[in-house]
């Protein structure tokens, strides 16, 4: 299902970050979700990008209007500077809230780690956790006081949880923000992919458990400097898909017209994760341990790539 929605209202929080407020534009109430959720937005000649919904009050199960921030990328792909060219009263189409990183309620504390435009999705949880009198931590990390978004709401309503910290001023040290948790806390982490693959190796030299880290990667999946083609066996059919530089494996079988399930497109949700018979995958993705990575079992089809001339997957 699909939503048209309006534009009723624009912000700009900094000079790349720009909020826009959204309202059904036949002026019904809009489906319910929980924090953590997104909404897929079509942009014209782009495709789709993701952007999460922000609440600053506890959210609704009908609100009558939707907040998203978009983080301007003049060297990405186009997407977002598409969407830094809607005006007020322009209308999008967008998908119905989803949610690969759902907050999960337990006793256990909870620790929101955010890199940059990535702290979209913890504010939600972060609106929850106060108004539920739950314990957390929220740590924001940004490149500078210009990157960061939101301070002055997030210091006046999360002022005893919030630790920002600026790598020009006082860097952000996982080791020291881990080694003083308590083990059984539940972390959320959302940003770029390096400070998540740093982030879950310092969480687990501490002592948390892998089940109770939880990711989501706040970037697109990208074309790398010598990706070269492979190709794809389907094990039940035998036909074999070329996948050249700059298309993933679900790019490719799509145009085919074969069945697939996946989300995010991003390597973070795992829903497209699929069985390797053959082949040794390039894996790209935040969801598989490194031991799942080194069995060359599983992958991620949505971004992850070969390093053999050939993989055959259990499709």
């Amino acid at each position: 299902m699909s939503l048209e929605l309006i534009i009723n209202r624009i912000e700009n929080e900094n000079s790349r970050i720009r909020v826009l407020y959204l309202s059904a534009a036949d002026g019904s109430d809009l489906p319910g979700y929980t924090p953590g959720a997104h909404i897929d937005v079509e942009i014209d000649g782009i495709g789709t990008r993701s952007y999460s919904l922000i609440d600053f009050s506890t959210p609704l199960d009908s609100p009558n209007c939707y907040c998203i921030a978009v983080q301007r990328e003049d060297d990405g792909q186009g997407g977002s500077r598409a969407m830094h060219q809607f005006e007020f009263g322009d209308v999008m189409v967008a998908s119905t809230p989803k949610n690969d990183f759902e907050l999960t309620t337990s006793d256990s504390p909870v620790i929101l780690l955010a890199g940059g435009i990535g702290v979209t999705p913890l504010i939600s949880m972060a609106t929850l956790l106060q108004d539920t009198g739950a314990a957390f931590q929220f740590h924001y990390s940004g490149r500078n006081a210009d990157s960061i978004a939101f301070r002055k709401v997030l210091d006046e309503q999360h002022s005893e949880q919030l630790s920002v910290y600026l790598d020009d001023q006082n860097p952000l040290s996982l080791n020291a923000l881990f080694s003083s948790a308590d083990a059984s806390s539940v972390v959320y982490i959302c940003g770029p992919r390096g400070m998540i693959d740093a982030a879950r190796e310092a969480a687990a030299a501490n002592g948390i458990s892998a089940d109770n880290i939880h990711i989501e990667l706040f970037a697109s999946a990208e074309t790398q400097t010598g990706d070269t083609g492979f190709e794809v066996e389907i094990q039940s059919t035998g036909q074999v898909y070329e996948v050249p530089p700059g298309q993933t494996i679900i790019d490719v079988l799509e145009a085919a017209d074969i069945d697939l399930v996946y989300d995010c497109q991003r390597g973070d949700c795992g829903i497209c994760q699929t069985d390797v018979i053959s082949g040794t995958p390039d894996h790209r993705d935040v969801v598989l341990s490194d031991d799942e990575r080194a069995s060359g079992k599983v992958m991620q089809i949505c971004v992850s790539r070969a390093k053999t001339a050939r993989l055959v997957l259990d499709l």
